[in-house]
């Protein structure tokens, strides 16, 4: 077998102990198994800065879509309606959502490259009163940008309305305080910055806004009130649960403590991402984002100038030496992806920055050595 280690935004390189829990077998009504899902809750509420008396932890079966479609066609009643801010592909799968479960919806598109105006979402917040719901991306993996979640839910907040965030991304690998900054709904996945397995998606929500939501729902799986309800008694799930993932989170959940908790891990991955972008600048390769706005977690890279080589062909000459890289996204411009989160370190970076050395020293481009 070819083992190599992902350079993607999730799923991850995990380690072997994360990889070694999913080697026992749980029965989901066992007292032991519906303890570590109690306990796997209390931890991310911690994670969140936030208290048990105002907020909960919702654990849903499937990618992370699954959580964000739970989210959204859970909580936005019919009278109500969806302000969906899009820099990305998945701000715009929020509208693939919003129209296969008939919500009433508009969207603020941005450009790709840019971080959406908080300006902008205050001006159509105060334009269409009709407007209950905003939700947005936080990091963004189509292009590697960081949103600026902060200054959109101040004015999301001032007008009173509910704020969704998809932190898939970006839970686990940026500190964030969920109550301070103001987020009512924040969606993240297993298998992403807390460094677990791919087969569940959570939700941290204030529990008021949760309870105004019961019987919304347009889903019977994905019925985020209803698996509050049922997980909040015993740590039970409504529905078969992925008991060797939640094993596996769990031991990625104590791994992070061991790290130094959240701010270390962003630390490691800030590190990683600023080697990365200064190493391919070297060879002339230069990020999509500007500085300000790249984020920690995965950096969209334009193609050298004059290349003339397929992704494909790069892709395959890299996972040969150990790594796997990620295509664009962004449609109006030849690019390559590179993830810098999960079991990735600074020696891993140096090795792939040697890798593309020599790829692009045989496609005939100028590099310094």
């Amino acid at each position: 077998m070819n083992d190599y280690k992902l350079l993607t935004p999730g799923p991850l390189t995990t380690t072997e102990s994360v990889k070694g829990e999913m080697l026992f077998d749980h029965c989901t009504w066992d007292d032991d198994y519906k303890k570590i899902t109690l306990d796997i809750r209390r931890e991310l509420l911690s994670l969140a800065h936030v208290e048990e008396e105002d907020h909960t932890v919702v654990l849903m079966q499937g990618s992370g879509t699954f959580g964000v479609e739970s989210v959204l066609t859970s909580i936005i009643g019919k009278d109500e309606k969806l302000l969906i801010v899009a820099n990305g592909a998945y701000g715009e799968r929020m509208t693939d959502i919003a129209d296969h479960s008939g919500l009433s919806y508009t969207v603020y598109r941005e450009h790709y490259d840019k971080v959406p105006s908080s300006d902008a979402v205050q001006r159509m917040l105060k334009d269409d009163a009709y407007i209950t719901h905003v939700a947005m991306v936080h990091s963004e993996t189509t292009s590697g940008i960081l949103n600026d979640i902060e200054a959109v839910a101040k004015v999301v907040k001032a007008e009173g309305k509910t704020f969704i965030v998809d932190a898939m991304s970006s839970f686990g690998g940026v500190d964030m305080d969920v109550e301070k900054i103001g987020i009512d709904f924040l969606v993240s996945s297993a298998n992403k910055c807390i460094q677990g397995v791919p087969g569940f998606s959570f939700v941290i929500c204030r529990k008021d806004k949760l309870m105004e939501s019961r019987g919304k729902a347009r889903s019977l799986s994905l019925d985020l009130y209803d698996q509050w309800k049922t997980m909040d008694k015993d740590g039970k799930w409504r529905f078969t649960s992925p008991t060797h993932v939640v094993l596996a989170f769990s031991k990625a959940l104590k791994e992070l403590e061991e790290e130094g908790g959240i701010p270390a891990r962003a630390k490691r991955y800030a590190r990683s991402n600023r080697l990365l972008i200064k190493k391919m600048k070297e060879f002339g390769v230069k990020p999509y984002i500007d500085e300000k706005n790249q984020g920690p977690i995965i950096t969209t890279f334009y193609y050298p100038e004059s290349s003339s080589f397929s992704f494909q062909e790069m892709y395959d000459y890299i996972k040969e030496r150990g790594y796997a890289i990620y295509p664009g996204k962004v449609t109006e411009a030849d690019t390559f992806r590179i993830g810098n989160i999960g079991e990735i370190y600074e020696t891993d970076i140096i090795k792939l920055a040697d890798i593309f050395r020599q790829f692009f020293q045989e496609h005939g481009l100028e590099v310094t050595e």
